[in-house]
């Protein structure tokens, strides 16, 4: 069983304000780091320190920043594709901490862009029904829906995180399996949410997260900590979330949103976004701790 993930890497440039700027104003800010991201990237990474067989499919430009990003991918256990650069800028994250410790991001999406369906189409011929396709907002819709309808020509289980939201995901509940929303986007796809796919999940930040699976739904409390930077913890949920349920062979399930929190909690506990992800040893005490907690 292998993951593919198709979406985005970007170069994030994290900065440190007191407060977001008005129109118009000029304000003062810290850079912190620079460092790897993208959500696609984001949970692929996750994924393969989790031991989940993962598949990048992504665009990195034939700049010095693709070339960065590919070196460091190489020392990560995970396949980008496709294998070579396209001939555009890398995408970029500006992100901007706030004193509050929540963050604020601008994103290009002209390596995504770039990223045509033919190239997607050939990453994913060595699919098989009941590998996984995990895609988020980061594409247009009919670029969003053709992959998706890939997958399901595949017979591959179906994972979406529309972010960002856009208006015309509603019409493409009937190709998800398994939908990940934050109560933003819930709001914002709330009269299609009934047509959910057959697991849903919203997470609610420090609260927690809740699970709707069957008619039935359960809530899973955050894992107690201080917040320092959110920047990637949304990703980090996910894919920690959906490595539980594969590595355990069963459906998103409770346990899975337990590992997931405590996952979360380690990511937004550093600065930064790679450099903050919960490392390969981390993630496996994690989920066998848990594990046998719960046995």
């Amino acid at each position: 069983m292998r993951v593919y993930v198709t979406g985005n890497i970007t170069v994030d440039e994290t900065w440190e304000i007191d407060e977001l700027p008005l129109k118009g104003s000029s304000i003062h800010g810290k850079k912190h780091s620079q460092d790897i991201g993208g959500k696609g990237a984001n949970q692929a990474i996750i994924l393969s320190r989790c031991g989940i067989n993962t598949s990048l499919i992504a665009a990195t430009g034939d700049d010095n920043d693709g070339r960065w990003i590919r070196d460091v991918i190489i020392q990560e256990n995970l396949c980008l594709l496709p294998t070579s650069s396209l001939p555009v800028h890398t995408d970029t994250s500006i992100i901007f901490n706030i004193a509050d410790g929540d963050n604020a991001i601008i994103t290009t999406t002209e390596a995504a862009d770039a990223l045509d369906l033919a190239t997607v189409a050939q990453a994913l011929e060595s699919a098989v029904p009941g590998d996984v396709l995990l895609q988020q907002g980061n594409f247009p819709l009919e670029k969003t829906r053709a992959i998706f309808q890939l997958a399901r020509d595949k017979q591959m289980i179906t994972v979406f995180n529309p972010s960002p939201v856009k208006s015309g995901f509603a019409q493409l509940w009937s190709l998800i399996d398994i939908a990940v929303l934050n109560q933003l986007e819930a709001q914002q796809l709330q009269p299609v949410l009934t047509r959910a796919a057959s697991t849903l999940v919203i997470t609610t930040g420090a609260s927690g997260a809740w699970l709707y699976q069957q008619q039935q739904r359960h809530f899973v409390p955050a894992t107690p900590t201080t917040a320092i930077d959110s920047t990637g913890a949304g990703d980090t949920f996910l894919a920690v979330m959906l490595a539980s349920a594969l590595r355990r062979n069963v459906n998103i399930d409770q346990l899975a949103l337990t590992h997931a929190a405590s996952a979360a909690a380690i990511t937004v506990s550093r600065r930064g976004t790679l450099s903050a992800f919960p490392t390969h040893s981390e993630l496996t005490v994690l989920l066998n701790r848990d594990q046998q907690a719960a046995n």
